[in-house]
């Protein structure tokens, strides 16, 4: 019944669509174009947390790096789910945008989804109030890099929900390790951890 349902889903997403639409999804899947963003963020937090950067920016790294790391090379040989694109019972009916292709074999889970999710909720437990607009723009980043990979045909909606899990915990648990190392760390700003007290 899930895998109706999650097919059902797929077909309404991947089957609405639009030169525009086309553009724009390719534009925010592909990796390329997410290197100057980040290259801005991390100047971003050098100058906000100064000396706590020199542990700050490491942590996001590596935080994102575990995503996608164990989204791609542990769930996807063990489950072997077959993406959209690369699935024969979908072959008449999936649409494939030659600009972008189809990407690996196996699509669960999403690394992508997994990827921004772990920074936006990183950066959203550690960031301070007044930077809470950031927050939102990572936030709208992390849903339309999700929803592009169901457009793009590369995954099935259950394949990005199970992404945004994997992200959240481990962004979750990376925030968790910053703040509780930065207080010895001196110069910019303090860990402000909004999670559970431990």
């Amino acid at each position: 019944m899930l895998t109706a349902f999650d097919r059902a889903i797929f077909t309404a997403i991947n089957a609405a669509h639009s030169p525009l639409w086309d553009g724009v999804f390719v534009f925010v899947s592909r990796r390329e174009s997410w290197f100057s963003a980040y290259g801005v963020l991390v100047l971003a937090l050098i100058q906000l947390y100064r000396r706590r950067a020199a542990l700050l920016v490491p942590l996001v790294a590596g935080t994102v790096w575990a995503a996608d790391y164990i989204s791609s090379q542990g769930f996807k040989p063990i489950t072997q789910r077959l993406r959209p694109c690369h699935e024969p019972t979908l072959a008449q009916t999936v649409r494939i945008l030659s600009e972008y292709g189809c990407g690996g074999q196996f699509g669960f889970m999403s690394s992508h989804a997994a990827n921004t999710m772990a920074l936006t909720v990183f950066l959203a437990l550690v960031l301070p109030r007044r930077l809470r607009l950031s927050i939102w723009v990572l936030g709208l980043w992390t849903l339309l890099t999700g929803y592009s990979r169901v457009y793009l045909a590369a995954h099935y909606p259950t394949d990005v929900l199970a992404g945004w899990a994997l992200g959240a915990a481990l962004g979750y648990f990376g925030a968790w390790v910053y703040t509780r190392l930065a207080p010895r760390i001196g110069g910019g700003l303090t860990g402000t951890f909004r999670g559970a007290p431990s």
